[in-house]
């Protein structure tokens, strides 16, 4: 497995970094994409062996950012064969005619064009390499199916995602490129920290969630990607069962 090439987004906290620690420990070499170098040099400091990863500066929203990470990445080990597409960002709780324009379009900018150009550009790799192919992971929510309240821009963008992943599915399986989509509520990471506080729920009561181990979700997507190429999770939701999913709404 140490052949095998995953490239994660957003890899320098949460989720991003649980991902990148799990594929690590599974014997992918990972890179590791974000803004923030300290925080990626933090997860490949978590992750020991230093020839098991690289930390690639790059903002996901920028194509020739994209594209110049994407060129490192192939430029030091030659291939992709695993995109996490997990970069993202949320937004100020309010009503749609109170989110402002610009905040929508940098939410919009981060999770829906950024998941489009690192999938782009992993897709152009994939289908380019030999042995040919590979899979596309993008990290959904929760709010893919429902929504927060006051959540508009985040939730628009994560039902926006299910169509990303469909569309690319349908489009790799000439290439053998797989996709699929993992869906993930409450797992315990800095992003949700306020929901054992307490968090709004449709009715208006403010009422504490419980969270699962974030790790749970490192394993799901070692398990997405350790299937042939010949198989794939289409969609995956992993969730702490306490939460009000089925009900929320």
């Amino acid at each position: 497995m140490r052949d095998k090439v995953a490239v994660v987004t957003g890899a320098g906290s949460g989720i991003g970094r649980v991902a990148s620690l799990a594929l690590v420990g599974d014997g992918y070499r990972v890179a590791l994409l974000g803004r923030r170098r300290d925080r990626l040099e933090e997860t490949a400091s978590l992750a020991g062996d230093a020839d098991t990863t690289l930390v690639v500066v790059a903002d996901v929203g920028d194509e020739a950012s994209v594209d110049a990470a994407f060129d490192r990445v192939l430029a030091s080990w030659g291939r992709v064969d695993l995109l996490f597409n997990n970069a993202g960002r949320g937004a100020p709780p309010a009503t749609p005619d109170e989110l402002p324009v610009a905040v929508w379009r940098e939410v919009v900018d981060t999770n829906l064009t950024g998941s489009f150009l690192c999938a782009r550009a992993a897709f152009r790799v994939m289908r380019e390499q030999s042995p040919r192919g590979g899979r596309i992971i993008n990290n959904g929510s929760i709010s893919a199916y429902v929504p927060r309240p006051l959540s508009v821009a985040y939730t628009a963008t994560k039902h926006a995602i299910t169509g990303l992943t469909r569309s690319l599915s349908l489009d790799g399986r000439a290439y053998d490129i797989a996709c699929g989509q993992i869906d993930i509520g409450n797992a315990d990471t800095e992003m949700t920290a306020r929901m054992a506080e307490g968090i709004l729920q449709p009715n208006g009561d403010v009422v504490p969630e419980p969270r699962m181990n974030a790790e749970e979700v490192g394993r799901a997507i070692v398990h997405m990607a350790s299937l042939p190429l010949a198989a794939n999770v289409q969609f995956m939701t992993v969730m702490a069962t306490g939460m009000p999913y089925v009900g929320r709404g």
